[in-house]
C-alpha cells in the first residue's frame, strides 16, 4: 500500500471500522475458509494488511498466534484498544518489518487490492520472504475476467482473474493449492475471489 492509498484509509478510517471493520461485516463462506485454513496453519500467522484487527482478534481467539500489520496508525490504534495482547506493527506490506521464514501462514484479505499490476509482485515477494518453505498464504481480492482497474469507495483499486494472480503467486514461488470464486446476481457486493497458496522450497 503507498502512501496516497495509506493517507486515503486514513482519512476515511471511522468510516471505514464503524461499516467493515468487525466479523458481523464478512460474508459467512468467508469465515469458513479464513477458519478452516488457520486451524491447520502450525505456527505464527500474520495478518498482512490487517486495517481494524477484526481477522486477527477472530484468528487469536480460536487459538492461533496471529498478530497483524497495517500502514493506517488509525486502524492500528482501533485494534490495540479492541483486541488488547495481541502485536499489531506498524508497517508497508511492501517491506515486512519480519524476519524471513518467521511465520507459517499469512492471510491477505483484500490487502493487495490497490496493487497495481506492475506493484503487485513486491507484496507477494514479501509475503514468500517471511513464510517458511510449506507455509501456506490464504489471499482475497476482487474478481474479474481481466486485470483492470475501477473506483474503489476509498481509492483506485484493482480485479484480478484467477489466473492472472495465480501467475503472480508462481513468479513469488507459490503453488496454487485451492481458488474460489464468488459472484450473486446484484451489484454489490462485487465478485470475489480467494487464492489458497503454498510456499515452495527455495530453488
Amino acid at each position: 500500500m503507498d502512501v496516497n492509498v495509506a493517507a486515503s484509509y486514513a482519512h476515511r478510517a471511522d468510516e471505514y471500522i464503524a461499516l467493515l471493520g468487525s466479523m458481523e461485516s464478512v460474508h459467512p463462506s468467508d469465515v469458513q475458509l479464513v477458519s478452516h485454513w488457520a486451524s491447520q496453519v502450525a505456527g505464527p500467522i500474520l495478518d498482512a494488511g490487517c486495517g481494524p484487527g477484526h481477522w486477527t482478534g477472530y484468528l487469536s481467539a480460536r487459538g492461533a498466534q496471529a498478530s497483524g500489520i497495517d500502514q493506517v496508525p488509525a486502524f492500528l490504534e482501533h485494534a490495540r484498544a479492541r483486541y488488547p495482547g495481541i502485536p499489531f506493527l506498524e508497517g508497508s506490506i511492501d517491506e515486512l518489518p519480519l524476519a524471513s521464514r518467521s511465520v507459517r501462514g499469512v492471510l491477505a484479505w483484500y490487502s493487495v487490492i490497490h496493487h497495481d499490476p506492475d506493484t503487485i509482485d513486491r507484496a507477494l515477494d514479501e509475503f514468500a520472504r517471511v513464510l517458511t518453505p510449506g507455509g501456506t498464504l490464504l489471499a482475497g481480492f476482487f474478481v474479474g475476467a481481466n486485470v483492470e482497474y475501477f473506483d474503489h469507495a476509498v481509492v483506485r483499486a484493482w480485479r484480478w482473474s484467477p489466473d492472472a494472480f495465480a501467475e503472480r503467486l508462481a513468479a513469488a514461488g507459490f503453488e496454487v493449492i485451492e481458488t474460489h470464486t464468488r459472484v450473486v446476481a446484484q451489484s454489490k457486493p462485487r465478485p470475489h475471489g480467494a487464492i489458497l497458496a503454498r510456499r515452495l522450497p527455495d530453488r
